[in-house]
C-alpha cells in the first residue's frame, strides 16, 4: 500500500471514526426547591436536628435553616414532601 496525502488520510480516519469516544446526552435537570415553616425551632440544636433529619431523605441535595424566621429551604431531586415532613417531625418538630 503506498502513502496516503493529507485529503486521503483525513477521510480514511473520518471513516474509521478516528477514535473518538461516542457523545452520550446527560439529561440534566434542575433541583426542586420546597420550604418550611418549623415554627418549634429554638436553638442551634434544633437547627441540626432538623437539618440532619432532612439531610437523611432521598434526593435531598442540601437543607438551609433560618432560625429568626423559622423557616426551612430543602433543595434536591425528586423531593418526597411526606417524606420530608415525617422527618422533621420524626426529629420532634412539626412541618407547616
Amino acid at each position: 500500500m503506498g502513502v496516503l496525502t493529507e485529503p486521503e488520510q483525513a477521510s480514511q480516519s473520518r471513516r474509521a471514526g478516528a477514535g473518538e469516544p461516542e457523545q452520550q446526552t446527560k439529561e440534566c435537570t434542575m433541583p426542586e426547591t420546597t420550604t418550611f415553616t418549623v415554627p418549634g425551632m429554638s436553638c442551634e440544636h434544633c437547627t441540626r436536628a432538623v437539618s440532619d433529619a432532612l439531610s437523611s431523605v432521598p434526593g435531598v441535595r442540601s437543607v438551609e435553616v433560618d432560625l429568626d424566621t423559622k423557616l426551612v429551604r430543602v433543595e434536591g431531586d425528586d423531593l418526597d414532601d411526606p417524606a420530608l415532613r415525617a422527618a422533621i417531625e420524626e426529629a420532634g418538630y412539626e412541618a407547616q
